[in-house]
Order: structure tokens, then C-alpha cells, then sequence
């Protein structure tokens, strides 16, 4: 199945000039969007399911920032799966308009 435009132009915005999009993963995966020292995936369902995933595969990117956008209505759910698996990354809205970093909880002795 194919990508919806609105999708496709979100992730070229997320790119910028400099960046590439449907960026090759090790396993034949593929990452949205990378530009130099940003991963990002664009995960639109609102399923925590494939929140998970869309996370799983921004970790086995290289990248030094790795960025989840997600809709303003899904953006609590996005947050609570980040957590939920010890994920260190930053989550946005599809505009741009909030963002938040969430970070790993270390273990403490």
C-alpha cells in the first residue's frame, strides 16, 4: 500500500535540503526521514502497536537525535509508549508546534 501525500510531505519537510528520506536500515527496514544528525519517523495511527515500532526502528538508526512526530491527539499515548520502553528520544506534533524529550530512566542501586 501506498503513502498518503500529507505523509509523504511531512516527511520530506522533516528532511530539509539536506536530508534524505526513506533512509535504508540494517534487516531491510527503512527510516521516514534522516538529514545529518536526525532520525526521524512519522507514525500517523495513533497504535501503540506501531508507535513501538516506529520507535524500534529510530533505535537501530545510527543517528545522535532520534525524533517521533506524531498527531496532538496521539501525543500522551506516544509519550506513555517512550517511556513504557526505556526509549531516549524527543516526541513532536505533526506541526511542529509542540515538542517534548523524554529521557531513559537509569537504574539506580
Amino acid at each position: 500500500m501506498g503513502e498518503k501525500l500529507p505523509h509523504k510531505r511531512l516527511k520530506n519537510k522533516l528532511a530539509g535540503k539536506q536530508g534524505e528520506t526513506e533512509v535504508p536500515l540494517p534487516g531491510g527496514q527503512r527510516l521516514d526521514a534522516a538529514n545529518k544528525d536526525t532520525a526521524f519517523e512519522v507514525e500517523n495511527s495513533g497504535n501503540p502497536d506501531l508507535i513501538k515500532l516506529a520507535l524500534q526502528r529510530l533505535n537501530k538508526s545510527k543517528k545522535r537525535k532520534k525524533v517521533l512526530a506524531v498527531p496532538q491527539k496521539d501525543f500522551d499515548k506516544g509519550i506513555e509508549v517512550m517511556k513504557k520502553i526505556n526509549f531516549s528520544g524527543t516526541i513532536r506534533n505533526l506541526g511542529g508546534t509542540k515538542k517534548k524529550h523524554i529521557r531513559k530512566k537509569t537504574k539506580s542501586s
